[in-house]
């Protein structure tokens, strides 16, 4: 019993921390740089979705921050790619999406290796070429 009382409330702390970082809260902080773009794009980041085109910027408000930044270089030159990385149990239930791992160190991390053993799992890529999005790599 205890232990479903811990993951409850674990389930409530990770919503109610999500709902902090949405594309209306990322809007809300950037208004200037949202009233820049065109109503398709502005209808995109709202949905939480990029497209082939948009800046770093425009997939910050779209996505938030990535994960894991890593440069790719190859004969046609570099690209910056971002991952936006799920973690989830070893029978693919979802334990946390976003950035936890920007608070490494802090007391209840990594919470969900005490919960069971993890999982990282790629759910969106995004490369970057020349400042703008050059490809989009999701998994369904």
């Amino acid at each position: 019993m205890k232990t479903i009382l811990k993951l409850f409330a674990l389930a409530v702390g990770l919503a109610v921390f999500a709902g902090c970082n949405s594309p209306a809260s990322r809007i809300k902080d950037n208004p200037q740089l949202f009233a820049q773009l065109s109503p398709e794009q502005q209808n995109l980041i709202k949905q939480g979705k990029v497209a082939v085109g948009f800046t770093p910027d425009m997939v910050r408000l779209a996505l938030g921050d990535p994960d894991r930044v890593r440069v790719r270089t190859d004969a046609k030159g570099s690209r910056e790619i971002w991952n936006y990385v799920t973690y989830e149990s070893q029978d693919g239930v979802i334990l946390y999406r976003g950035m936890y791992h920007r608070y490494w160190g802090g007391p209840y991390y990594p919470y969900y290796t005490s919960v069971t053993s993890y999982r990282v799992h790629n759910r969106l890529v995004v490369a970057f070429t020349n400042g703008r999005v050059a490809e989009i790599e999701e998994t369904k």
